[in-house]
């Protein structure tokens, strides 16, 4: 049982207005992945796979582990594991899973497992590294790879794809152009020699933006079905679906001269009033937070972070605002403030999201 009081809040409602938002940027035939690795991008993978299984073609996750979460949550839609690792093949068939052979050392695993079962025209995805340099084929290994996916029965190619190394980046347009052309050019010739047409998909939430062009047969929505677009504009047509929350467990007088917290990293000049909040660099909150440089909201008024956050706990001064012990405090309830975290921390959003720990009690509005 989770009784933590402190929690983050999914929006149902958000989820589905940021999904029907990029909907309507596509074409009616493209079909639509949600990426759901990470729990979610930090939120609730069961759940929003839940909300969302009947609204999407796909499902993405990184590792086989997560994707066996969903099958034994109920979830039938299909699978695309990102990374699988050869040890997991035969998780990733039991469950019904869909792997990513992204080099030969997978691909020959799989084809062997898939002969030995043996299994009839099993759905893989086939990647190709066109600039990202992480996973993937090259082109140079399209003749190969050919030969070996037409020797076997046993195995279907459901999708052959690639990832924009820098979508999202203007200055970068001549290179995200030049992958998209490199990728139509490799699928061109898998097209013409597989015998099938399997699908195809490269976008990514700031590909769907900038080059709909490039929409193919899928794209594969992530942080975009969370609230973040590419830019500012973006960002503002979107519902932002994580609110974390949490109460004041404690409130001190801080005569001046006295400190807070470890190191004694905060000195107070006057008399201040400090409000203790239980949730700390354990649960997410980033020690670059600490000494005033992140805040909380209690009462619709900011309270800077004021020392250093601790393991479990962080202060916060309330000396101008009306507050009591057992007060609830926003960590963080829109977009903007999730930016501004993550500008502190020289980060991104998602990290923010993401670095949200399991013992933090998830709780899904619909």
């Amino acid at each position: 049982m989770n009784n933590h009081v402190t929690v983050l809040e999914i929006s149902a409602d958000a989820l589905q207005h940021n999904l029907d938002y990029f909907k309507q940027k596509l074409d009616s035939k493209t079909k639509i992945l949600a990426v759901v690795k990470a729990f979610g991008y930090g939120s609730e993978s069961v759940e929003i796979a839940k909300l969302l299984q009947d609204k999407v073609d796909y499902f993405a996750v990184a590792y086989a582990n997560e994707g066996i979460v969903l099958r034994e949550a109920g979830v039938k839609t299909p699978i695309l594991v990102l990374h699988p690792q050869i040890q997991n093949l035969k998780e990733i068939v039991k469950h019904r899973l869909e792997p990513n052979l992204y080099n030969f050392k997978i691909l020959d695993a799989f084809l062997q497992l898939a002969d030995e079962a043996p299994l009839m025209n099993y759905p893989v995805h086939i990647k190709f590294n066109t600039g990202l340099n992480r996973l993937g084929f090259w082109h140079t290994d399209v003749p190969v790879l050919l030969t070996q996916l037409k020797q076997s029965n046993n195995i279907k190619v459901a999708s052959v794809f690639s990832h924009l190394a820098a979508s999202e980046d203007a200055n970068e347009q001549e290179f995200t152009v030049a992958q998209i052309n490199n990728f139509a050019y490799i699928v061109k010739q898998i097209y013409e020699h597989l015998g099938y047409e399997p699908m195809i998909h490269i976008l990514n939430t700031s590909g769907i933006v900038n080059y709909p062009q490039a929409q193919f047969d899928m794209v594969r929505l992530g942080i975009g079905l969370y609230g973040f677009g590419n830019n500012e504009q973006e960002t503002s047509q979107l519902k932002n679906t994580h609110t974390l929350k949490s109460i004041i467990s404690q409130i001190n007088i801080v005569q001046p001269g006295e400190t807070v917290g470890y190191n004694r990293a905060f000195t107070a000049n006057k008399e201040t009033r400090s409000a203790t909040i239980p949730i700390g660099h354990a649960d997410g909150i980033s020690r670059k937070l600490g000494n005033e440089n992140g805040f909380v909201i209690i009462n619709n008024q900011a309270a800077p972070i004021i020392g250093n956050v601790c393991m479990d706990m962080i202060m916060v001064d309330v000396t101008k605002i009306d507050c009591k012990e057992g007060d609830d405090v926003i960590l963080f309830n829109h977009q903007q403030h999730i930016e501004f975290m993550a500008h502190k921390c020289e980060t991104i959003p998602y990290e923010i999201l993401t670095a949200i720990s399991q013992r933090v009690k998830r709780l899904v509005n619909n």
